[in-house]
């Protein structure tokens, strides 16, 4: 949620990467530009999907066991930096594929599977086994049923390549929503210092409900929380939030945590950091460059902001 905008703006709304996105211009109203920008968003999921026939990510499973996959150079480097993330092992983890399809929360075929379907799972799930060959941008799967899961990472990317494109038209100001993953370009219309109103996702509530707000320069936020899907079998609920370490969504007492960051592919990467973490990280906030803050929600209501003011 974005407050106090100037009037003069252009925005459109399409369905794309599952979800409903959202661009809006401000000053610069060339429909042009939207157009390109969705453009960019059909590309990508060409390219990325995992739920149609063909894709290049798709590709990559499909030849699990078999042989490598050459891939585009966005791809590449799409995989390449969800691999490095995944192999620091702190939850995310790109190689989730096998053990999210197995629960598929989210689908109508969704169940809690059993320790042994769970058991096959882990040892299809190691992000280490990924080989990636920069010569020829090409990645290999090496054992049959890996699957790759680029969920946790791609909109992100995706919002990094739209402000690329909106830089290079000489774009002012505007805001990229993918699915509810916020990028802020420029500076804010009305605000004499540039800075944005941004709400902070409640993550106990429906997409778009604030639980207060932060002022900040412009900047991507990003929330990973347990709002977004769950199952409910025999009286429990289970979120989506997989822990790749157990094979079972992650016990926390967490609700979510919204990350601010100047790109919108490190606050996707911190937000799944932060919420395996379960708390605020001591030395977080300087240990990599481009990060503003955090918000942490609980599950009983408690929130604790890290480098930003709440209010």
């Amino acid at each position: 949620m974005i407050e106090n905008i100037a009037v003069q703006r252009l925005t459109q709304t399409k369905y794309g990467l599952g979800t409903l996105n959202t661009l809006t211009l401000f000053g610069t109203v060339d429909q042009l530009i939207l157009d390109r920008s969705f453009e960019l968003i059909a590309k990508y999921e060409d390219l990325l999907t995992i739920n149609r026939a063909t894709s290049q990510a798709l590709a990559i499973s499909q030849a699990a066991g078999k042989h490598p996959v050459q891939v585009s150079a966005p791809v590449y480097q799409l995989i390449k930096l969800a691999l490095a993330a995944s192999c620091e092992n702190f939850g995310f983890n790109a190689a989730i594929g096998p053990l999210v399809k197995l629960w598929d929360i989210g689908f109508s075929d969704a169940h809690v599977p059993t320790a042994a379907e769970i058991q096959r799972c882990h040892n299809l799930i190691d992000p280490t086994q990924i080989q990636l060959e920069d010569r020829n941008f090409s990645v290999y799967l090496p054992q049959t049923g890996m699957k790759l899961d680029l969920g946790g990472i791609a909109k992100g990317y995706i919002a990094d390549r739209i402000r690329d494109l909106w830089l290079a038209y000489g774009v002012s100001a505007g805001i990229i929503n993918l699915g509810g993953n916020v990028l802020l370009v420029g500076a804010a219309p009305t605000h004499s210092d540039g800075r944005w109103v941004i709400g902070v996702q409640d993550p106990r509530q429906p997409r778009g409900a604030s639980i207060g707000k932060v002022n900040l320069p412009a900047c991507s936020a990003v929330t990973s929380g347990i709002y977004e899907r769950t199952l409910k079998q025999d009286g429990q609920n289970y979120h989506h939030l997989l822990d790749p370490r157990t094979g079972y969504p992650l016990k926390t007492e967490l609700a979510g945590v919204t990350i601010f960051a100047e790109k919108s592919v490190v606050a996707e990467i911190e937000a799944k950091r932060l919420f395996f973490a379960g708390q605020p990280l001591e030395g977080w906030l300087k240990s990599r460059s481009g990060l503003l803050g955090a918000v942490f929600v609980y599950q009983n209501g408690q929130t604790i902001p890290v480098g930003v003011e709440l209010f």
